[in-house]
């Protein structure tokens, strides 16, 4: 069984929390004029205090509360039995009594915290000189102040993750109301073409042999209705909810950069003359490509090219990482990528509407430095989808 990896801090706040480890070098300071016992001593609180600040980057509720408690009274002494200017080691607690959600929790650590400033600032001032305290009392209202900036801050960071939650759950619903929608039109609307051809296909097998031209008529018969079905397929896409390739341009940015891969788009996202369904069917390759490259590529890059002519739209998807069939420890991802159920629905949607699409390695040719030669997916789509020919199987 692996052991935890030990950190710090926590990964979300980034290099924050070691920025505020500068600041102890003051306290240590304040010991230099001390020796023996009471210089051990004084070392030991404030590596006592160090620890109270990791741990309150780790704990919550009442022990969380409890290693508060306990750093306002190490401060309390390293000022009364040191030097009252480590007084200003208060800022640490400010900052953490901001981080109480609960309001009644936070008023009872502010109330706590609030004497010990005030306490502490009377002990400073009746050590000081003349107008001396002036040049403490700003930085008493700050410490006093902190607390309610960091506690807005943090309220507001909630706000906007709960409601990133809710907007998620609303697009919950609606992809799922959309998709009943869409069973209930395929069962009403393709049930019975469906049907018609299975049918017919029973009647040309049984007049294959005893009647050759009216199962020849037959046959075309059910290549009439395969197209026609394939007509009725096409209108109920197009009357889905269409999302542009200039909209999933941008979601596929906001994706990479959470990635930290760069993205380059070369080309007229807006597609002009291009109808919604053809749109909606190249932004889902976009967001299968994008996706891929995310999860399987190991690029820093991405570069994405828009092509149109007057008969086709030309779509490059291109990164700097892994390739496609390599042999090192990336080849199941570049497998996967090459293979995988996410192509095979590209196809199928490509195939809806004439297109196609391609996937090889990269060109290389200044995407940049990666982990390796990269990976190319082209995509192909006429710009007016037309019905089939005759000849033509639907």
């Amino acid at each position: 069984m692996a052991l935890k990896q030990f950190r710090l801090f926590p990964r979300r706040f980034g290099y924050y929390p070691f920025i505020w480890l500068i600041y102890l070098v003051f306290p240590i300071l304040n010991l230099q004029g001390y020796s023996g016992y009471k210089l051990l001593g004084g070392y030991a609180l404030v590596v006592i205090f160090t620890v109270t600040y990791r741990q309150l980057y780790w704990t919550e509720g009442k022990t969380y509360s409890a290693w508060l408690g306990l750093q306002m009274l190490l401060i309390a002494v390293l000022c009364i039995v040191y030097s009252p200017f480590n007084f200003y080691m208060g800022f640490f607690t400010s900052n953490f009594v901001g981080w109480y959600t609960d309001l009644r929790r936070f008023k009872r650590a502010f109330a706590v915290f609030t004497m010990m400033v005030v306490g502490l600032a009377l002990l400073s001032f009746s050590k000081m000189y003349g107008t001396e305290w002036l040049f403490l009392f700003p930085f008493v209202m700050m410490m006093l102040i902190t607390p309610f900036g960091i506690r807005s801050m943090n309220r507001r960071r909630m706000l906007e993750k709960e409601l990133d939650q809710a907007n998620e759950v609303i697009r919950e619903m609606v992809k799922r109301e959309e998709r009943m929608r869409i069973a209930r039109d395929l069962h009403d609307t393709m049930g019975h073409t469906l049907s018609l051809i299975t049918l017919k296909s029973q009647l040309v097998e049984k007049l294959a042999v005893k009647n050759p031209e009216r199962a020849q008529a037959e046959a075309r018969e059910i290549q009439r209705t395969s197209r026609a079905a394939l007509r009725q397929v096409r209108e109920l896409v197009s009357e889905m909810r269409a999302v542009s390739v200039a909209e999933e341009l941008a979601e596929a940015g906001e994706m990479l950069r959470s990635a930290e891969i760069g993205l380059e788009v070369d080309g007229d996202a807006a597609l002009p003359g291009v109808s919604d369904l053809t749109q909606n069917i190249l932004s889902l390759c976009i967001k299968e490509a994008v996706t891929n490259i995310v999860k399987h590529s190991g690029a820093d890059l991405c570069r994405i090219g828009i092509e149109m002519t007057a008969g086709e739209v030309r779509i490059t998807v291109e990164d700097n990482g892994v390739g496609v069939g390599l042999q090192d420890g990336r080849a199941e991802g570049a497998a996967h990528r090459r293979d995988g159920n996410g192509m095979k629905g590209m196809a199928e949607r490509l195939a809806l509407i004439d297109g196609s699409l391609t996937l090889g390695p990269g060109t290389g040719s200044g995407i940049g430095t990666g982990t390796g030669t990269g990976t190319l997916l082209t995509v192909v789509t006429p710009r007016i989808v037309k019905d089939r020919k005759d000849g033509e199987t639907a």
